[in-house]
C-alpha cells in the first residue's frame, strides 16, 4: 500500500513511499478471492500500511471472511489502527519494523523525513504493548521485531533487544542508499545516482551473515537472521556457552 511518512534511506521499496496508484477495493478483493484456492493467507505492506486505516481495516475484513490468515508488516507509526484490527480479530501476525534513530548515510543521525523522532518513538512503543498484550491474550498468533541492521547501529540494536524483552527479534541485513536522493538532489541523472550508489555499496557493502552473527552474540538471546544471499536462519548467540563455561570454573 503506497505512501509513508517516514523516509528511510535504507528503503527497500523507495518507489512507494510516495506518489497515487488508486483502485478500487472491489479490484483488490477480487485478487485476492482469484488467489484464495492457492494460498494460505495475505500480507500487507508498504509504504506504510496502516496509513491508510479504513482500506486496510476493510480489506483485512474480506481476507478474514475468505477464512484466510491475514498479516501485517508495520513500522508502528500508527497504533489505532493496528488496535482497531486487533480489537475486531483482523490480523493474525503483526512484525514491527523498529527504525533505529540512525539513517544510513555516512553516519548522519537522526532523520525519519519531517517526522520527529520523539513523536516516532512515542507512537512505536505504543504499538508495540499493544501488540505485546494482544500476543499474550492469544489474539496474535505471531508478534515479531525486524531490524534493518548496519554497522552505524549496532548500539541501537542492543538498546532496542534490552526494550522488547522476550518478544521474538529479527536481525535483517541492511542495504546502504543516498539518504533522500531525489529531494535533496532534483537534478541528479540516472548515470550519477548509480555511481554514486555504487560508489556508497563498495566502501560500505552490506553486513555479512558473520558480522551479523557477531552484533547477535552481544544481545545474548535466540534471534533470526536474515541475508539475501541465505535467507532466514535461527541463531542462538555464543553467550549460553560462555555462561555455561563460567558455571563450570
Amino acid at each position: 500500500m503506497r505512501g509513508c511518512p517516514l523516509r528511510c534511506s535504507y528503503c527497500q521499496n523507495e518507489a512507494i513511499q510516495s506518489g497515487e496508484d488508486y483502485r478500487d477495493l472491489e479490484e483488490i478483493e477480487d485478487m485476492i478471492k482469484t488467489s484464495s484456492p492457492f494460498i494460505s493467507g495475505v500480507v500487507f505492506s508498504g509504504g506504510e500500511p496502516t496509513l491508510q486505516k479504513e482500506a486496510l481495516t476493510g480489506l483485512a475484513r474480506y481476507t478474514k471472511k475468505l477464512e484466510l490468515s491475514v498479516a501485517l508488516q508495520t513500522n508502528g507509526l500508527f497504533p489505532g489502527t493496528l488496535d482497531a484490527l486487533i480489537q475486531q480479530h483482523l490480523v493474525d501476525r503483526i512484525a514491527i519494523d523498529y527504525k533505529t534513530r540512525w539513517e544510513g548515510f555516512s553516519g548522519v543521525q537522526g532523520g525519519y523525513s519531517a517526522l520527529p523522532g520523539a513523536n516516532y518513538e512515542k507512537n512505536l512503543k505504543t504499538s508495540i504493548s499493544i501488540c505485546k498484550k494482544a500476543s499474550r491474550e492469544d489474539i496474535l498468533s505471531e508478534f515479531e521485531i525486524v531490524i534493518t541492521a548496519f554497522y552505524e547501529n549496532a548500539e541501537y540494536i542492543r538498546k532496542i533487544s534490552a526494550e522488547i524483552g522476550t518478544i521474538p527479534l529479527v536481525l535483517q541485513q541492511g542495504e546502504h542508499k543516498i539518504i533522500g536522493m531525489r529531494e535533496t538532489a532534483p537534478d541528479m541523472t540516472n548515470g550519477e545516482y548509480i555511481c554514486k550508489q555504487r560508489d556508497l555499496q563498495e566502501n560500505h557493502p552490506p553486513l555479512t551473515l558473520a558480522e551479523l552473527k557477531k552484533i547477535a552474540d552481544d544481545l545474548g538471546r535466540t534471534v533470526r537472521i536474515r541475508t539475501r544471499e541465505i535467507g532466514e536462519i535461527s541463531y542462538e548467540s555464543d553467550w549460553r556457552c560462555r555462561h555455561a563455561r563460567k558455571r563450570k570454573r
